[in-house]
């Protein structure tokens, strides 16, 4: 060990954190991109340091991840339209293959939709105390040193954001009842049953169509209804899938290359929100499950 390059040392400590400050600096972005340029930054920050003068690796690491995420927060102030890639948050989709009981979360380690949104609300101080204690249990010390403020004043902030978090949320379990929805969603649609559609989705639903060109947004159940009639097309398999958390339907062309992915909003039996994404180069990044 003591003939070892202080070096590649360095670089064998940042490799073994590199997960751990790619899903700080996504928590906090809500976005893969700007998450992967940010541990780049901290890397190259990182060999500009004499490792020497560095007493906690692991620690500086993560100060300096949340740092450059905070200035990027900051940035995006001033640029609300570049909050997230297109516009719209990224995507965790796992099947949904097994029955589940109503008590059902989706795995810790994974940021849902809401989530996102809500943090996209919550001042970049804000979010950063919440994501470092709530998500990482970083002290709230090494916190208030990031920010330049006391312990008090973190723990403040964090109990701030904490609140905002709890007002908004909606419940990530999957239920019986929301897959059954769901479920005679897609039956009405593929029958071009008007009057259910009418039945299972809420008056004031909205959908939100990701398609090449941009986002396409229906409002209400006519419209949305009609839409679901006019797509509805045998032409394509597919299998339910948790989309963020959200039951959800993946589709694909029978060459096997993905068509459709939908996720859906379920509230006291109706559908309250749809959120399709039909971008072909959009879905080619995703990474989706394959036909099943």
């Amino acid at each position: 060990m003591s003939d070892a390059n202080p070096t590649d040392l360095v670089a064998e400590v940042f490799e073994s954190q590199r997960d751990r400050l790619r899903a700080v600096a996504h928590r906090m972005l809500g976005s893969h991109a700007d998450a992967e340029d940010v541990v780049q930054e901290a890397w190259l920050r990182l060999s500009r340091q004499d490792a020497a003068d560095i007493h906690n690796l692991t620690g500086w690491l993560t100060t300096v991840v949340s740092r450059i995420s905070l200035d990027v927060l900051r940035a995006r102030r001033t640029r609300p339209e570049a909050s997230y890639d297109d516009g719209l948050p990224e995507f965790v989709v796992t099947l949904d293959n097994v029955p589940a009981p109503e008590d059902d979360v989706v795995l810790a380690d994974s940021v849902g939709l809401a989530l996102l949104v809500v943090l996209e609300s919550l001042r970049p101080s804000e979010r950063l105390a919440f994501v470092l204690h709530d998500l990482f249990a970083v002290p709230f010390a090494e916190i208030g040193q990031i920010l330049g403020k006391s312990t008090d004043a973190t723990k403040m902030l964090a109990s701030r954001a904490r609140r905002k978090v709890r007002a908004t949320e909606r419940p990530t379990g999957v239920g019986r009842e929301q897959r059954e929805v769901v479920r005679a969603f897609l039956a009405a649609a593929r029958d071009g049953d008007f009057e259910e559609l009418l039945r299972v989705l809420d008056p004031d639903v909205k959908l939100t169509l990701d398609t090449a060109a941009g986002a396409v947004v229906a409002l209400g159940a006519a419209k949305v209804a009609a839409g679901a009639k006019l797509s509805a097309t045998a032409a394509v398999r597919g299998c339910a899938v948790l989309v963020n958390g959200l039951p959800g339907v993946l589709s694909w062309h029978e060459d096997g290359i993905p068509h459709t992915l939908l996720a859906f909003t379920v509230a006291d039996g109706r559908i309250t929100e749809i959120t399709a994404v039909v971008d072909p180069a959009k879905l080619a990044l995703m990474d989706l499950p394959g036909p099943v």
